[in-house]
């Protein structure tokens, strides 16, 4: 079996269609989707691109991206978010379905495959225990050995800080899937391979056609997103240094 990885969405429909081109070429059997299809830019478009894929089966859990949005359209305001996220979340909000809300509702925090060569795999946003705790590949394995110790897995797939990398901590080998749709580093969408060995994948795509599309949308940070998250991400080395500060301690 050949699973496809693909995290930390957010909204943007053209890198995702341009992930799923390249998931059919490499035959993937299963498609696992880690988190955050939102929010974004293109959430309504985006949920309903996933559910018809259709040629591959496709299995979903929550990041904490999809649960803000839950929690808005339950009424609840998620306070330890700043404003202009909670300005965008209340938006796509407002665009949901209320079928594609169901469906968010029913997705799991955790999932687990067996993947021929690398063995039992478990999938999850953050860490298997939240889906906002923040470590790197820089992050020191001490601090990571309490959190990932006696999972019964032989590797984790994470997504949530947008960037790939491939370690350890102790037997465990644990893999950041990094993101399609608001990557941090050079432009393009991110995913895995996974089966028989993990192969990190970049997906190129049309940016200035993608930048466009989404200006075009009703978003509310719709400028922001095409310059900063399509056009010219942040850096690794400057978001590595930001996450240092709010990392696992």
């Amino acid at each position: 079996m050949r699973v496809a990885a693909i995290y930390d969405i957010h909204g943007n429909l053209p890198a995702l269609e341009a992930v799923l081109e390249d998931v059919r070429r490499a035959q993937a059997d299963l498609i696992v989707v880690g988190g955050d299809v939102l929010p974004g830019p293109m959430p309504v478009e985006a949920i309903a691109c996933l559910q018809g894929v259709g040629d591959i089966p496709v299995q979903f859990i929550q990041g904490n991206g999809d649960r803000a949005v839950l929690e808005q359209l339950a009424g609840v305001e998620t306070d330890n978010l700043p404003e202009p996220v909670r300005e965008v979340v209340r938006w796509v909000a407002r665009q949901l379905h209320p079928e594609q809300e169901r469906l968010l509702a029913s997705w799991p925090q955790t999932r687990r495959v067996e993947i021929r060569g690398l063995g039992e795999v478990l999938f999850c946003h953050a860490t298997p225990r939240s889906d906002t705790e923040i470590f790197t590949r820089l992050t020191p394995e001490e601090r990571l050995l309490p959190v990932f110790t006696g999972l019964d897995a032989t590797v984790v797939v994470c997504g949530h800080t947008h960037m790939q990398f491939d370690r350890r901590i102790g037997k465990l080998r644990m893999v950041n899937a990094g993101s399609v749709g608001m990557p941090f580093g050079e432009p393009g969408a991110y995913w895995l391979l996974l089966g028989p060995d993990v192969q990190l994948r970049q997906t190129p795509y049309d940016l200035a056609r993608a930048a466009e599309r989404i200006r075009a949308t009703s978003y509310p940070q719709a400028q922001e997103f095409a310059a900063q998250d399509v056009l010219c991400p942040r850096s690794e080395s400057e978001m590595l240094e930001i996450f240092a500060k709010a990392e696992l301690r």
